[in-house]
């Protein structure tokens, strides 16, 4: 992996040169996007100011349109997996992990830079933050009555199911880490390996792939997040 990537270009910023990679990519990610969003963002304004009110699309791809695009099909995939009723009060949250997430993946494949998401501390605060969001998110649909998602429908058995229950939702950060961090370093390795033995040509192919995994890894991510809310909100417990 470091033979693979030996050049950083943090290392030519003073002050960063020993500061953690994962930190600084991820604190650079959000920024960018931060800043992205404020162009969509005043771009959109704009648009609605308009003779057409912002209704008609812009022929070019723009910042709002690209914002646009992904907005739509992740909110149709929130509708299909949570529901019509949910989606819009959930949809914030999946579309932020969603771009955050192919963001850090697709830093990786700028030579000279590591992406946060191959860093096990990244993946596994996402992971956390996402346990910590379904369990919230089913408490306040359900109130303490959330707690009997975990005991089951049948009280003699309900030591046994709570431990498997207890099991199972503290791996679910773990897989979602896990899963992501080892696509995106394998993806990585894979690349930095073939791009010092075949510099030419043959690394395009990797690079079409590493785009292909970076897409997959984010949305798997974003899917198994709004397959857990679906759960922890369902009113059939």
């Amino acid at each position: 992996m470091q033979a693979a990537h030996s050049f950083n270009w943090l290392s030519l910023i003073p002050g960063l040169d020993h500061a953690p990679n994962h930190v600084v990519m991820g604190a650079a990610v959000a920024g960018a996007l931060v800043v992205a969003t404020a162009v969509a963002r005043t771009q959109l304004v704009r648009a609605q100011k308009s003779e057409h009110g912002g209704i008609i699309p812009e022929a070019r791809l723009s910042f709002r349109n690209f914002f646009e695009i992904i907005a739509e099909a992740i909110f149709r995939l929130t509708e299909n997996v949570i529901g019509k009723h949910d989606a819009p009060r959930f949809f914030p949250v999946i579309g932020t992990l969603f771009v955050f997430i192919l963001s850090a993946n697709l830093v990786g494949m700028i030579p000279g830079f590591l992406p946060p998401t191959d860093n096990l501390n990244t993946t596994l605060a996402l992971g956390t933050f996402v346990f910590i969001y379904y369990n919230y998110a089913g408490f306040r649909a359900h109130g303490f009555a959330y707690l009997k998602h975990f005991l089951g429908p049948v009280l003699w058995l309900a030591p046994l199911l709570l431990f498997i229950e207890l099991a199972t939702h503290v791996f679910r950060p773990i897989s979602l880490a896990l899963r992501l961090r080892g696509n995106i370093m394998g993806d990585h390795v894979v690349l930095g390996v073939f791009s010092s033995l075949v510099p030419y040509l043959l690394p395009v192919v990797f690079y079409g792939l590493g785009l292909f995994v970076a897409f997959v890894q984010a949305f798997v991510f974003c899917l198994m997040t709004m397959v857990y809310i679906s759960l922890s909100t369902s009113h059939d417990h």
